[in-house]
């Protein structure tokens, strides 16, 4: 399978490549661009992605930033820095993706915990995972030629749980080979609409 990891160089994005490039062809996307450039808060940059890649079959999206802080801090543009990057930029790899990848292609995006669990703090990430989960949902029914969108929703991951342990006091880790195991299913399997949550 040819398939586009965007974000392979973060902590869930390398143990994705690890396991999938065993198997399968992975063109890894980023901004430093290790096999293509990609920058998801701009349409042109998506639109050129797609354009330098041909027979794509899967899409993973495993990159996006949001603004952490207090609420009563947070100013529109703080807001805006989730809505430009995982919000619209993983709607964008979608709305632009449809139109350049093969025939019941999939698409799985990436969100968090944080959408149905929030903490303090994570107004501006809760805000973006619920509206992706939503959008999946939503887009799954109108997506054409058969193609596939789900979400991979994991809670704080057993390789960040030592950085982000204080934000996340209380929460049991996921494992690593959990959430690699939900990308996996997504990509292989015939299910559409769904948001896969490891917590």
């Amino acid at each position: 399978m040819k398939i586009v990891l965007i974000g392979a160089s973060g902590t869930i994005g390398g143990r994705i490549y690890e396991t999938l490039s065993k198997k399968h062809e992975v063109i890894r996307a980023s901004r430093k661009g290790e096999d293509v450039e990609v920058d998801i808060t701009s349409t042109d940059s998506i639109e050129q992605m797609y354009r330098s890649v041909a027979g794509i079959e899967a899409v993973i999206c495993a990159a996006g930033g949001a603004k952490f802080g207090p609420f009563n801090d947070l100013s529109e543009e703080d807001l805006y820095i989730g809505i430009r990057s995982k919000m619209m930029g993983q709607v964008n790899l979608v709305r632009i993706g449809q139109n350049y990848v093969n025939d019941g292609a999939s698409f799985t995006l990436t969100t968090g915990i944080l959408a149905e669990e929030p903490v303090v703090g994570s107004v501006g990430l809760a805000l973006v995972n619920g509206a992706v989960n939503s959008f999946a949902i939503a887009a799954a029914l109108e997506l054409p030629r058969g193609m596939r969108v789900n979400v991979v929703c994991p809670t704080v991951v057993e390789d960040s749980a030592e950085t982000y342990g204080d934000i996340f006091a209380g929460f049991d880790p996921a494992p690593m080979g959990r959430v690699v195991n939900a990308y996996v299913r997504s990509i292989t399997g015939r299910f559409t609409g769904r948001v896969i949550c490891v917590y």
